[in-house]
């Protein structure tokens, strides 16, 4: 069982920057994917940004000009720097983790609220 604690979240103006933070604990395999979906209201669910514990990252088409992802092994910990912000970028952002414990396993954050407004 894996725990995922997101923080950072909150309000900001357009063009602003947020850096959210996603700790994890419990049966942590060395070798993991986290990253950060996010889903606005009334949208599906769509990935943000993934980091290997390799530090290969991936970043939506959307976000990689302005988003910066980063993941600190020891703790361990992932990041999303955020900037440029724009009021479309509004949703619940979810903290996400992905191992192979025996199988594969994928795991959620409960979430944290972006908000862009001015």
């Amino acid at each position: 069982q894996v725990q995922l604690v997101e923080s950072g979240g909150g309000l900001v103006q357009p063009g602003g920057s947020l850096r959210l933070s996603c700790a994890a604990s419990g049966s942590i395999s060395s070798i993991n994917t986290m990253g950060w979906y996010r889903q606005a209201p009334g949208k599906q669910r769509e990935l943000v940004a993934t980091i290997t514990s390799g530090s290969s990252t991936n970043y939506a088409d959307s976000v990689k000009a302005r988003f910066t992802i980063s993941r600190d092994n020891a703790k361990p910990t992932v990041y999303l720097e955020m900037s440029s912000l724009k009021p479309e970028d509004t949703a619940v952002f979810y903290c996400y983790y992905r191992d192979f414990y025996g199988s594969t396993r994928e795991y959620w954050g409960q979430g944290t609220q972006v908000t862009v407004s001015a």
